[in-house]
């Protein structure tokens, strides 16, 4: 009889276009070997030109499919992505409050389009509730700014967010620089005693829709595999520069990474 793979949880939501969202942490979890499930915790109408509409789900819903996954199958490793309103965010911290499994938060609050994803009234919530429960926040640039208060523009503002952020409850965190210019895409990864520079080149590729998500499930997918924390970065950093090198155009606008790319 086989053995089952590591189990990790994505709690995020649904994205119609395949690029974001569950789909594509399902997909990066599949790509690195482990067992991916999912909590919708809402539905977009979404396609390569941006996010039309969302609808969150009930928190009776959210916490059902949490707690069906939790009490019977268990997890690894858990990512949590777009969660929408204090609401979700307080009903997804309480249930997650009792998971001995690291977490990686993904605070997501604009979509790549542009598009607002959390409610104003909800960044509280994840700051107070959701980032102490947290092994590693994966913030990019713009949640980075929401979350710390901080001006990023350069390479030195990314290890100072990630410094106040970190004093928010984190164990550590991972700012992403994509959003910088210049011909590297740094991330910093500050774990309290460390600040670690993880550096790629700028690959000329405007398909790079679900960047973020996709990081943020590598890294718990390597998590749940048994890496420690820098080496999961790392890792997860590799597969996302390949799957953002090999991005391709779908429809009329941003077209998504290719989370299959080692298999092509």
């Amino acid at each position: 009889m086989a053995t089952a793979p590591a189990r990790v949880l994505t709690v995020a939501g649904s994205d119609s276009g395949g690029g974001a969202g569950i789909q594509a942490d399902l997909k990066a979890m599949l790509a690195l070997g482990t067992h991916g499930m999912s909590v919708v915790t809402a539905v977009t109408a979404q396609n390569s030109l941006g996010v039309q509409r969302y609808w969150e789900l009930p928190v009776e819903a959210i916490e059902a499919q949490l707690r069906s996954v939790l009490d019977d199958i268990g997890v690894d490793a858990v990512k949590t992505g777009m969660l929408a309103s204090a609401r979700i965010v307080a009903t997804v911290a309480r249930v997650l409050s009792t998971v001995t499994a690291p977490i990686v938060v993904d605070p997501v609050s604009v979509s790549t389009h542009g598009d607002p994803l959390l409610a104003p009234e909800a960044l509280a919530a994840v700051r107070e509730l959701l980032l102490p429960l947290a092994i590693v926040v994966t913030p990019n640039l713009p949640e980075a700014e929401q979350l710390s208060g901080l001006t990023v523009r350069c390479e030195a503002d990314l290890a100072r967010a990630a410094e106040a952020i970190a004093a928010l409850g984190p164990r550590a965190v991972l700012v992403t620089g994509g959003h910088l210019d210049g011909p590297e895409s740094v991330d910093v990864l500050w774990d309290g005693r460390t600040m670690r520079t993880l550096r790629a080149p700028r690959l000329d590729n405007p398909h790079t829709h679900g960047t973020g998500c996709t990081l943020a499930s590598a890294i718990a997918a390597r998590l749940a595999l048994g890496d420690q924390l820098p080496e999961a970065v790392t890792a997860a950093k590799a597969y996302l520069t390949g799957a953002i090198a090999a991005g391709f155009p779908l429809g009329a606008g941003t077209g998504p990474v290719d989370h299959g790319w080692r298999w092509r």
